[in-house]
């Protein structure tokens, strides 16, 4: 799979947002710096999203400051209320009324605030390596200690990250992830979000959350200690804890099949795709787009909707008509709610 990377307007600023694959929408929201272009170049980041894009719509984004995204001055876009916000304007330019949240490290916080603050929006939630206080993840000195480091040498901070993140993992990843992360933000501006990761308080928030929620938290997580996702399901309503072997605080990293195996089988649950019938003419995609065609969308709105050329969508009405033996879209949508396929 390739992702698509496009621009959405959020507080009057381009948010650089990619997506791969079709069907139900997932959000993955920003875990801290990112640069959706150059991390798509390690593979291991790319199995795990092809792997959740099999049978969804994954979206990820830039968040203001790094990345593709825009990056103004200061540090007051680089909030937890504007990432909230980041996340309702994607669903809205994708036109998604309704979506799932996988969070990942400070991506979980985001992730639970939207689901705290929009439980209309949201169908699940799925946490990994999350916290809800981010003053008791180190000893304050230590705190002060990384964000100072971060702050004054870029170079040696974006190292001494890539250690804590990844232990264990060798020179060449180690290194490659110190540039992703030196090439995706300022030293100013990743100092900054440091010091808004280990400021965020969720522990008043994370008991408002009404959607069905799984927090996964590996044990030997260093970034994160263990105890923080077990305080987030004890704290999230009915939440279901999983607990996996492992120290990488990256989903994508070490046994990244267990990872996908929990959250997949929660979303199956809780936020299944739409399968087709097993004699049914039509496909996954083609029934998509005659559903949209029976609501009345024009091609080029069905285009922007689904992230495709209106000529892809051209495309697959005619051969929807086709496999139908039907001389209209109309008569294409009408035919296929009749016969139970939309």
């Amino acid at each position: 799979m390739e992702q698509e990377i496009r621009f959405c307007d959020v507080d009057g600023r381009r948010v650089a947002y990619a997506t791969v694959g079709s069907g139900p929408a997932l959000i993955l929201p920003a875990l801290w710096v990112s640069h959706l272009e150059l991390e798509w170049g390690f593979e291991e980041l790319r199995a795990f999203v092809g792997a959740l894009a099999s049978r969804r719509t994954v979206i990820r984004y830039d968040r203001l400051g790094t990345g593709l995204s825009d990056r103004p001055d200061g540090s007051a876009h680089l909030t937890l209320d504007a990432e909230v916000r980041t996340v309702a304007a994607l669903a809205d330019a994708l036109g998604r009324e309704r979506l799932s949240l996988l969070g990942m490290s400070w991506g979980a916080c985001t992730a639970a605030a939207f689901a705290a603050r929009h439980p209309e929006r949201t169908r699940s939630l799925m946490l990994f390596g999350a916290y809800a206080h981010g003053a008791a993840v180190a000893p304050p000195e230590l705190q002060l200690a990384i964000a100072a480091t971060v702050r004054a040498h870029w170079g040696t901070g974006s190292r001494l990250l890539a250690d804590i993140w990844l232990p264990g993992a060798d020179a060449g990843m180690r290194e490659r992830f110190a540039r992703l992360q030196r090439a995706a933000a300022s030293a100013e501006v990743a100092a900054a979000l440091l010091e808004s990761v280990y400021a965020t308080d969720l522990r008043d928030v994370l008991p408002r959350i009404s959607a069905p929620a799984v927090v996964v938290h590996r044990r030997q997580d260093r970034a994160m200690p263990f105890a923080q996702g077990r305080e987030v399901a004890a704290l999230v309503p009915r939440a279901r804890l999983v607990a996996l072997e492992g120290e990488l605080h990256l989903p994508w990293l070490g046994d990244r099949d267990a990872v996908l195996a929990a959250v997949t089988a929660f979303l199956d649950e809780h936020d299944p795709p739409r399968a087709p019938s097993a004699d049914g003419p039509l496909s996954l995609r083609e029934r998509e787009v005659l559903r949209l065609v029976a609501d009345g969308l024009t091609d080029e709105e069905i285009a922007r909707r689904l992230i495709v050329s209106p000529h892809t969508v051209h495309r697959h009405v005619a051969n929807i008509r086709t496999k139908l033996r039907q001389p209209s879209r109309a008569a294409a949508a009408a035919h296929a709610a009749r016969a139970g396929l939309i």
